[in-house]
Parts: structure tokens; C-alpha cells; sequence
């Protein structure tokens, strides 16, 4: 009986030795007595510790428009003097975002003129100079290019002046003076309103009236308007050809005489706003007494300038 009991007390002491060993380790105890071992999991699952699942990711936004301009790794250097100053648009007018130091280099995001779109943090950008900072790379593909053909007019006024010669049923030769405030409707089409005066001045010519021959010369002013719808073939460029067609009245002579007239010209853009015009023009009314009446072609060449407000 001391045996057996001798014998109990040599198996537990190696235990608990075994369980002492597990618990400085960290690992598991052993199962008590009696209990049904479970098999140990594989070498790899048991060394490696048990992590939680990470949080799904969202999935990646679509790409905006412009994206490809604000992630831009282009750079900048600030070169002017200490204190540089980045405005929130490009122009001195205004606001200021920001004063920075010379040597800080800033992302562009574009460039327009003699002004980049610099990114000054992660959540906000400005504009700075030309003559404040050095290019670190190639910016060209970066640059905004408007395309010169495409300048839109539509809803300017245009006021213009302008003089040449006329030639009275083309047979004389006169000065005429004129001006035009038109209006653009649309970047073809130009209304317009003008009034012009010349003074006619024609030797003696055998003139028939009535079966009757007599020898008249002609010596009068004559003030003549019109309204007139203008066609710009090649609209919105810097060189525009047109044609247009009008309604008006001339007056010679103590007489008023409705008159058609069509012509064709060309505007050559010297800047946005101002424009060189020269134009021919063909005035057709009819003249003289009610038992003789002429159909008169009148041939007008102007040159002037306009300019758009």
C-alpha cells in the first residue's frame, strides 16, 4: 500500500514540474487526468500568434477629371525675394494665400501666362509669378493653351468708324465718312446700325428728261443709313472674312430714297478687343423726278477700325 502511494507521488511530480515549464512559457496547461487529449494544430499555427482580421478597404475612387494635374510632380522653386507672395488667383488683384521664403519648392498644378498653380498644402493651392520662381522640370505639357480660334464675341457691342471713297453711280469719286454700333447675336451673325455722309460732286452730263436733252452738273451732300446683318464665315479668329446685306434710306436733294445694299469685307484682330475693317459695299436706290427715274449702283470702299465693349 506505501508502495503504491510512493509510486502516485513520483508520477505527479514530473506534472507539475511539466505544468510550472507551460505556464512560464505561456502555453497552454496540460489536461487534467481523465480528459481526452486533443491533437496539437500543425508547427506553423501554433508558432504564429493570432491576429485580428483587418478592416475592409474601401475601394479606390474613380479618377476625376484633372486628377492627373493636381497629383502632378512637377516642381517649383521659390527664387524672388525673402518674403514671396501666392495670391488665389492669377493677377496682383487678388487675395493673398500666402507669404513664403526663398528656396521652397511647391507642386504645379498649371500654368497660365506668366502665373502657375502652385499646391501650398493638402488642402489648398495658389498663384504665383513668374518672375518669383525657376521651373525644376519640364512644365509644358502643364500649361493652359486656349485655342485662338475659338475666342467667343457673342453678346459684345462693337462701335467702329471708318472713311474711304464712293462713287455716285459709278461715275464720281467722293469722300465718305461713317460709323457703325452693331452687336453680336450670335459669333456668326452681327447686327448693326450705321449712318454715313459723302458729298457728291459731278461735272455737266447730257442728261434726258422727257425726251428732252439738257446739260446738268451735280453738286450736292448726301446723308445715307442703313441697318445691315453681317455673316462672319470664319468666326471668333483673328483674321474674319464676312459678307453682310442691309435695309436703308438715302437723302440728296430734299429727297429720301429707300436703298438695298450687300457687300463683303475682312477684320483683322489686333488684339481681343480692337479690329482693323475694310469692306466693299454696293448701294442701290433709285433717283430723280417721278417721270424719270435712274436705278443707281453706288460702289462704297471704307477702311477703319472697331472696337468691342
Amino acid at each position: 500500500m506505501r508502495h503504491d502511494h510512493d509510486r502516485s507521488r513520483a508520477a505527479r511530480a514530473p506534472r507539475a514540474l511539466m505544468v510550472a515549464a507551460g505556464l512560464l512559457l505561456g502555453a497552454s496547461p496540460l489536461p487534467a487526468q481523465g480528459a481526452v487529449p486533443v491533437a496539437p494544430a500543425a508547427d506553423s499555427a501554433r508558432s504564429a500568434p493570432a491576429l485580428e482580421a483587418p478592416a475592409a478597404v474601401p475601394a479606390a475612387s474613380p479618377a476625376l477629371p484633372g486628377t492627373a494635374r493636381l497629383l502632378s510632380s512637377k516642381k517649383v522653386r521659390l527664387v524672388g525675394k525673402t518674403d514671396n507672395v501666392v495670391r488665389s488667383g492669377p493677377g496682383n488683384g487678388y487675395s493673398i494665400v500666402g507669404v513664403f521664403a526663398k528656396g521652397r519648392e511647391f507642386p504645379v498644378i498649371a500654368k497660365s501666362d506668366a502665373w502657375y498653380d502652385i499646391r501650398v498644402s493638402d488642402n489648398e493651392t495658389g498663384w504665383i509669378h513668374a518672375s518669383l520662381v525657376r521651373e525644376l522640370d519640364d512644365l509644358s505639357a502643364l500649361e493652359f493653351r486656349p485655342n485662338p480660334k475659338l475666342f467667343t464675341r457673342t453678346g459684345s457691342f462693337v462701335l467702329s468708324g471708318y472713311t474711304g471713297a464712293y462713287a455716285f453711280d459709278r461715275k464720281s469719286n467722293s469722300l465718305v465718312l461713317g460709323g457703325r454700333l452693331g452687336y453680336y447675336v450670335f459669333d456668326r451673325v452681327l447686327a448693326e446700325a450705321g449712318v454715313s455722309w459723302t458729298h457728291v460732286q459731278r461735272s455737266a452730263e447730257v442728261v434726258e428728261s422727257l425726251f428732252g436733252l439738257s446739260l446738268e452738273a451735280e453738286d450736292f451732300q448726301m446723308l445715307f443709313y442703313q441697318m445691315n446683318v453681317v455673316y462672319e464665315v470664319l468666326p471668333g479668329r483673328q483674321m474674319v472674312p464676312y459678307v453682310g446685306a442691309g435695309v436703308g434710306s438715302s437723302i440728296m436733294l430734299g429727297r429720301a430714297e429707300t436703298s438695298l445694299n450687300f457687300g463683303a469685307g475682312t477684320k483683322l484682330f489686333v488684339s481681343k478687343r480692337t479690329a482693323v475693317r475694310w469692306e466693299v459695299r454696293d448701294y442701290r436706290f433709285q433717283s430723280g423726278s417721278s417721270t424719270s427715274r435712274l436705278t443707281n449702283n453706288n460702289i462704297e470702299f471704307t477702311i477703319g477700325t472697331e472696337v468691342l465693349f
